[in-house]
């Protein structure tokens, strides 16, 4: 994960916790429902590429992805952003 304390010493309060993601943790979105364990802010994020991919639809912006069924994104924090794989499984 990135983490930019350049940016968080001017910008941000001190806060006790932040993100629980982890390098390597996979969730399986199941209905559509938010997976256990994903932080909101995240969720909000991907929320839109998931459901597109859900429906069958994929190859966004134009073909930015290898695999039209995936799109690498990243969570909002701007102090310490997360990027999430999230493709169509088996």
């Amino acid at each position: 994960m990135a983490c930019y304390s350049d940016l968080m010493s001017l910008y941000e309060n001190p806060i006790e916790h932040t993100c629980d993601m982890r390098v390597g943790q996979t969730f399986d979105v199941i209905d559509g429902r938010k997976p256990e364990g994903m932080c909101d802010s995240a969720w909000e994020t991907l929320l839109p590429f998931v459901t597109e991919l859900a429906q069958g639809g994929g190859n966004f912006f134009d073909g930015w992805m290898r695999n039209p069924h995936s799109a690498m994104l990243s969570c909002n924090d701007g102090f310490r952003p997360v990027s999430f794989l999230v493709e169509v499984v088996d």
